[in-house]
């Protein structure tokens, strides 16, 4: 059995003290890669420290998360372009737009969001696109750039039957599924019972989002089996072709770019 971890942030501090043993529990239930999205300008040494640790089991992507964008959003993303044009990665991420802790800086959100966009064309790679709050501004900022030139995957999916609908619209992104899936009360068991199996991704968000039975304790990408364990019940096949369906997704998705 094999798992692909598409979204985890093992590169801070939480992970300081037990990275190898965090990648051994990781490896013991059959992850073979971990995909870990850039945060900002200030993530960048430990981001790369992380893969250099095992460059064959971690992929880099590199971005800045909406949550770090300030008014000075060009110069933030000069340093990340840099990095970005610098090194090899397989996507650009995590990006996107959140309106949940602070609307202030909506219009630079935007902006810096429709900027890295036109990166993923202009580099051929997919995004990883976090959108708290904010899937129609999400949805309207890839159509204006290009929705049939970009592809990606709309990470920690936790939304209605038609926000799903709406992502699944656009014909070339999928749908990230962590911890939030094994929450009774999120509801996201049903929205995601009929979701086309080609279209989803298995993630962890570590240290974020645990899944149950370790709900509120330090998430680890050991704990997508828990992930996998849910939706195989939901979809009513074994672990495995879980495992199988959505480590071939994301091989498709970041093929380009090693994911193979």
């Amino acid at each position: 059995m094999r798992f692909i971890d598409t979204h985890a942030h093992l590169f801070l501090e939480e992970f300081k003290s037990d990275i190898d043993a965090v990648v051994t529990r990781a490896r013991s239930v059959g992850v073979e890669k971990v995909l870990l999205p850039n945060i900002d300008e200030t993530t960048l040494a430990d981001l790369k420290t992380t893969v250099a640790y095992d460059p064959l089991f971690f992929y880099p992507m590199m971005g800045l998360h909406p949550t770090s964008v300030t008014k000075e959003w060009k110069q933030q993303l000069e340093l990340i372009g840099e990095e970005l044009d610098s090194d090899a990665y397989v996507a650009i991420g995590e990006i996107g737009i959140d309106l949940y802790w602070d609307r202030s800086l909506r219009a630079e959100q935007l902006s810096a969001f429709e900027e890295q966009l036109r990166w993923s064309i202009e580099r051929d790679l997919p995004v990883s696109i976090h959108f708290r709050n904010a899937v129609d501004e999400v949805i309207r900022c890839i159509k204006r750039v290009g929705s049939d030139r970009l592809r990606g995957v709309f990470h920690s999916f936790g939304g209605s039957k038609e926000e799903l609908q709406q992502i699944l619209e656009l014909k070339q992104f999928m749908i990230g599924i962590n911890g939030v899936v094994t929450f009774k009360n999120s509801g996201l068991a049903a929205t995601v019972a009929d979701c086309p199996r080609e279209r989803v991704l298995l993630e962890t968000d570590a240290p974020y989002l645990a899944p149950v039975p370790y709900r509120g304790k330090r998430n680890e990408s050991s704990y997508i089996s828990h992930v996998a364990t849910m939706l195989a019940s939901i979809w009513q096949m074994s672990v495995e072709q879980v495992a199988d369906i959505t480590s071939e997704n994301a091989i498709r998705l970041f093929n380009r770019t090693g994911g193979e």
